[in-house]
């Protein structure tokens, strides 16, 4: 573990085995959980290999006489291994008994799963730019309600460029931390093919690859958009019924996310689409197999890749966050007004955030901002406008601006 790079939910996780029996990882393939997961366990059962043998015949036998925190990676290649261990919390619930990692949430959300009350899940993501860093600081969203200053002391200055070398590099572990810009790429878009090829049978699911893939890259075509269901599945040439169940699987795999429509009672004529996203950024670049000059060159395609990377960081902090914020947009239904983000406070407070592309930004970047503020009155937190410059300064009373830099130092 002399390499290991500290992930921002490692307190969180020491402190869950601390006080509970089993706590249950979930996310991406690749994104590190098992290494994570690994350095706070004494014995590991890899459920992909050869240990899965005596748990396919006797889960219950094979649990016993194990050293604890006992780690149990994939899970769901040997469902039967969550009844066995809601049983062994049933008889024994003393604090840190398991650990317990997968790729899949399909049957966490089944009405007969076995871990509720037992086992609690802990969301992981790629890395952010703060954990390939190795900076330890307040999540962004907490420091922006808290109305600190964000104006680092240390801050490198970055450029348009710089900023989609990060978004492309993204935050797999591998590709982010050991791979050279080449063989990133590689990875990446073998990352897709896997999926389709690979991870998706792996749950007992039978879809044509190639239909998959053309699914996903009109996911990721919109990655950031409010785009209705139909535009996606009428440009991948599938049909209503085979997109639903491609999205429920890759929403499983949680290689797509959604952010929902924000709502109030204070506002009318809000859409009620959801903006969707591919989980990471170099993930977006690798299934549309671009480089950052094709980037560059659209501006459809660079709002998109830049949206993308700041809600991959914002969402991962969402789960160690002391707000306990919820990330939502707005728009409303004729496109007058929209706002990038929504995070949802507690409390009714919430905070706005813009993400621009440009180095020159105005108070007219902030009127919808504004405009939320002047509705929501109190109840409005603070307001951002994340830009691509390098300073930091007001823009409004509660508002400011502040180079995309400042989510990580």
């Amino acid at each position: 573990m002399e390499r290991y790079v500290p992930r921002l939910v490692d307190p969180l996780l020491a402190e869950y085995l601390e006080e509970l029996p089993a706590v249950m990882v979930i996310g991406p393939r690749a994104c590190g959980k098992t290494t994570t997961a690994a350095n706070h366990a004494r014995s590991i059962v890899r459920l992909d290999s050869g240990d899965a043998a005596a748990f396919v015949a006797s889960p219950d036998a094979a649990l016993r006489g194990r050293s604890e925190p006992l780690l149990l990676d994939e899970w769901q290649m040997v469902p039967e291994v969550l009844g066995a261990v809601k049983r062994s919390v049933d008889s024994d619930r003393r604090p840190g008994r398991y650990l317990i990692t997968g790729s899949a949430r399909t049957d966490i959300a089944e009405r007969f799963w076995p871990g509720t009350g037992r086992i609690v899940i802990l969301r992981m993501y790629p890395l952010t730019v703060a954990e390939q860093q190795r900076r330890t600081l307040r999540p962004f969203i907490d420091r922006l309600a808290a109305g600190e200053s964000l104006t680092g002391t240390d801050r490198p200055t970055l450029d348009l460029r710089d900023y989609l070398q990060l978004a492309m590099r993204g935050g797999f572990p591998e590709p982010a931390l050991e791979l050279g810009e080449t063989t990133i790429r590689v990875w990446l878009e073998g990352y897709a093919d896997q999926v389709a090829m690979r991870d998706a049978r792996a749950y007992d699911r039978t879809p044509d690859a190639g239909r998959l893939l053309r699914y996903l890259e009109a996911y990721a075509i919109n990655s950031s958009g409010a785009v209705h269901h139909q535009t996606l599945y009428d440009a991948a040439g599938i049909n209503r019924k085979t997109a639903l169940a491609y999205d429920t699987l890759l929403r499983d795999l949680m290689v797509v996310d959604e952010l929902p429509a924000w709502s109030t009672n204070r506002l009318k004529r809000l859409s009620k689409t959801p903006k969707r996203y591919v989980i990471d950024s170099g993930l977006l670049a690798g299934i549309l197999r671009v480089g950052i000059d094709d980037v560059l060159s659209s501006s459809n395609l660079l709002g998109s890749m830049l949206d993308t990377f700041v809600v991959a960081q914002l969402r991962a902090e969402a789960v160690v966050a002391a707000t306990r914020y919820r990330l939502s947009h707005l728009r409303e239904q004729n496109g007058r007004r929209e706002i990038d983000l929504v995070a949802e406070l507690g409390g009714g407070r919430i905070a706005g955030i813009e993400i621009k592309a440009s180095t020159n930004v105005g108070r007219s970047d902030a009127r919808h901002l504004q405009w939320l503020q002047e509705t929501m009155g109190d109840r409005f937190a603070a307001g951002v406008v994340l830009h691509t410059g390098r300073d930091t300064f007001e823009l409004a009373d509660r508002i400011i601006a502040t180079p995309i830099s400042a989510l990580w130092s």
